[in-house]
């Protein structure tokens, strides 16, 4: 039950600042979702530097890896966002911002981790 409280709780805070950075960041004028993007990429490098730190000579319990990385990095970054937001993309046939969001989103996203696990290295 206690571990299921701490990825609620973690998962609570990082959904807010996920709703706070896309409320500010993204744009209704140009459409271009900057706050999902950032908060997909900031959350990539956070999971590689919480697990990467989980890793190393077990330098986080499993209740602090469940409260960061599985409550609120899962809540703070996003998959169901950015898979709508490429629905709009693909639907107002802006095929461009579609495969630009889609591969920066991958790449970005996936160094980030790799990144995040090489700093706590």
């Amino acid at each position: 039950m206690k571990q299921l409280l701490l990825v609620f709780v973690g998962g609570g805070f990082g959904s807010v600042l996920r709703y706070v950075i896309g409320k500010y960041l993204n744009s209704a004028e140009n459409g271009i979702p900057y706050g999902t993007f950032a908060a997909n990429i900031l959350g990539s490098l956070l999971i590689g530097i919480i697990l990467g730190l989980a890793a190393k000579n077990d330098a986080l319990s499993q209740n602090q890896t469940l409260l960061l990385a599985t409550g609120f990095c899962g809540g703070f970054t996003t998959f169901s966002t950015f898979a709508y937001e490429n629905h709009v993309f693909l639907k107002s046939g802006d095929f461009m911002s579609f495969a630009v969001y889609t591969i920066a989103s991958f790449v970005i996203g996936f160094l980030a981790v790799f990144a995040g696990i090489y700093f706590v290295k």
